[in-house]
């Protein structure tokens, strides 16, 4: 007979085991991975300008400006009343802060920002108006701001941005628009930075040249001159690293390149890798007008902006990506596996390494359910990796669902619901509104658990990334509304991360490129490989310095219009399959 102490283990153990089995699998609540868009609490477009579209509510922010100041980085964007901020790259808060411009409110557009030793500076973006505030702060986590400058001069208000050398010398550059050059002058410290001057002409469009600085969707637009902005300095080893963006926010192209300079104001030299920033396939595209900070460890990165168009043109997100200055000096941004789980970083480490997790997409056009759906918006739409399609329920009412079959059991590492505006009403910056939801898992569709639960969530999450503290084994996945923050329960992609236990895809043959007659042009294909559902061309201007990505679904073949004219190129390509990546393939010249 077992004594009365062994029976009060044995009991304590057996209701310990049954409580664990009844709350389900755990998720990390600060997590080791992210994966864009960024999962901000972006604002609603401005209640008082048309120019953003207002007959249709949604969020919208671009132009992000990212610093780092004492260890902390500071990230600001187009109209968000505020602006973010990280000591560890995974957890962003939010700071709110009405800077004035012709001493009203305003929401600032595309603004300048540089942190020089414990000082932030800070100049809204505007044409418009007559007074323009340069603003300073010691203590910005806090909204501690002052007026360093009353009002700046015009026109150098429109897409500033900031420069401090090493020797104390002081640049601002700016400029937006599809006739006018981008432009760069000196600053004066002792009067404030007031613009000292000569102005010099930095960058213009050369798209009879670059195929990348085309207009139009897949740069095929030849009717309309390209954009040229959001100018963004670095200094690395000796050589200045001028960024701009092109040919336009609107478009899937939307792309960084760089001239690279012996100095502030050049001459720049533009580099035959451009652009250096690029996504134009995959779940959100575009990877423009960004900018280039270390974080607290020193690793480079590169915040940029996606296209987000389901309302209107100018609907974005902002996103992340791993960048550096390689041995040579080339600088580069990681847009392989863009908008799948990355690793954070916890300390130093090398960017030319891939930070992808491995965690394939198992949700990609797999059969699906929901409780009910609007016309035109039924189920599928969340599942097809287009972040500018959406389902949406018929309400907001709690229970309404959204199921998935990922078709077999698999290992599931993470989930990311990415909500959609249907039907909202909103405008500017809401403090007050937040989402609900649980995710229910199953094996065989009939007995369902609760794998996480986000019902008493009081935070906006508008594309919620969860990462589960070890994969859950399902077959059924199925997504439930408690709580909508404004609008009709609609999702744009609830995205299913994980393995599928299959062997990674084979090698891809038949890999070919041909190279147009314009050379800014080139056709790729290959044979399909089994079991891949998706394909990645990794491309550079040298067989070991492949760092541009485009990601290919559906289809065997590619024509790219973004090259530069008689520049020679490199590219291999990948299958990705629900196992895993195959190995990548030849690299081919053309």
């Amino acid at each position: 007979m077992p004594t009365r102490q062994a029976f009060r283990l044995l009991l304590f153990l057996w209701l310990f085991s049954a409580l664990m089995s009844c709350r389900g699998p755990e998720w990390k609540a600060v997590p080791t991975t992210y994966c864009n868009p960024m999962n901000l609490d972006y604002a609603y477009i401005p209640s008082r300008h048309t120019y953003y579209g207002r007959d249709e509510s949604h969020r919208s922010t671009a132009d992000p400006a990212a610093v780092n100041l004492r260890d902390t980085v500071y990230l600001f964007s187009t109209n968000q009343n505020g602006y973010w901020w990280t000591a560890d790259m995974a957890q962003w808060h939010f700071t709110a802060q009405d800077f004035k411009i012709n001493r009203s409110n305003d929401n600032v557009c595309a603004p300048g920002v540089w942190a020089w030793g414990d000082t932030m500076i800070f100049m809204p973006s505007h044409m418009d108006y007559d007074h323009i505030p340069l603003y300073v702060s010691t203590d910005p986590a806090n909204a501690r701001w002052g007026e360093l400058l009353d009002s700046f001069p015009q026109p150098h208000a429109w897409d500033p941005s900031f420069f401090k050398d090493d020797d104390g010398r002081a640049f601002l550059y700016w400029g937006s628009s599809n006739f006018y050059p981008l432009y760069g002058e000196e600053l004066d410290p002792a009067r404030h930075y007031a613009p000292k001057g000569p102005t010099h002409e930095l960058v213009r469009m050369l798209p009879a040249e670059h195929g990348w600085e085309r207009f139009g969707e897949n740069n095929s637009d030849t009717t309309i001159a390209a954009y040229s902005e959001g100018l963004w300095m670095n200094k690395h080893n000796g050589k200045y690293y001028l960024q701009y963006a092109a040919p336009g926010t609107e478009f899937n192209v939307y792309a960084d390149g760089v001239y690279v300079g012996d100095g502030p104001l050049g001459p720049f030299t533009y580099a035959p890798y451009n652009p250096f920033s690029f996504k134009p396939g995959g779940f959100i595209t575009g990877a423009g007008h960004g900018s280039t900070f270390p974080d607290p460890w020193g690793n480079f990165w590169h915040v940029a902006t996606g296209l987000n168009w389901i309302k209107y043109k100018f609907e974005r997100r902002l996103v992340l990506f791993p960048a550096g200055f390689d041995p040579g000096g080339q600088l580069y941004c990681n847009t392989a596996f863009g908008d799948y789980p990355q690793f954070l970083p916890t300390g130093p480490r090398d960017h030319l390494q891939s930070t992808f997790t491995g965690w394939m997409m198992l949700s990609y056009r797999k059969s699906c359910q929901s409780s009910s759906a609007l016309p035109g918006k039924n189920a599928e739409l969340a599942f097809d990796e287009n972040i500018r399609t959406y389902w949406s329920a018929a309400s907001a009412d709690p229970g309404e669902f959204l199921s998935v079959d990922l078709g077999r059991v698999c290992a599931v590492y993470a989930f990311q619901v990415n909500y959609a505006d249907e039907d909202a009403h909103l405008y500017d910056k809401q403090f007050d509104i937040y989402h609900q939801y649980r995710v229910l898992y199953s094996r065989d569709g009939e007995n369902w658990k609760l794998m996480v639960d986000k019902s008493e969530n009081k935070t906006d999450v508008p594309h919620d990334y969860v990462e589960m503290e070890r994969p859950v084994k399902a077959r059924y996945l199925k997504l439930v509304n408690v709580h909508m923050a404004e609008g009709k329960f609609a999702v744009a992609g609830f995205r299913v991360f994980g393995l599928s236990g299959d062997p990674a895809p084979d090698p891809v043959k038949d890999f070919r490129v041909q190279r147009g007659a314009d050379t800014r042009e080139a056709d790729f294909s290959w044979a399909a490989s089994p079991g891949a559902y998706a394909y990645q061309l990794r491309y550079g201007i040298a067989p070991d310095k492949l760092y541009n990505a485009i990601m290919v679904y559906d289809s065997a073949r590619y024509h790219f219009r973004g090259l530069n004219r008689d520049v020679a190129y490199f590219c291999t390509i990948e299958a990705l399959g629900e196992g895993g990546v195959s190995g990548r393939g030849e690299v081919v010249g053309f």
